[in-house]
């Protein structure tokens, strides 16, 4: 027989995380930050995953205190957004 191997252990599938996720960011954020992610996850999914694990992140810190207000959820989105680039174009 063989011996069962540590990898093999029960590891969450992806719904379970889904849900896992989904009631750590209930805790975190308010009603209308909550909101405000799910429609700039329509738009760029990339963002709000960013902005997801950094919420998750600080709160396993210890680092939240009280919930994200939709305010504060706006600052964190523009901070980790790209700045938007400029072109001017001179005609002659």
């Amino acid at each position: 027989m063989s011996e069962p191997n540590p990898s093999d252990e029960k590891r969450p599938d992806d719904a379970e995380v889904a849900s896992m996720k989904d009631q750590a960011l209930r805790t975190i954020l308010s009603p209308q930050a909550r909101l405000r992610l799910t429609n700039v996850r329509m738009v760029k999914p990339e963002l709000a995953s960013m902005v997801e694990n950094y919420l998750i992140g600080m709160a396993s810190q210890g680092k939240l205190n009280t919930q994200i207000t939709d305010e504060q959820l706006k600052q964190i989105l523009q901070s980790i957004q790209q700045p938007k680039r400029d072109f001017k174009i001179n005609r002659l």
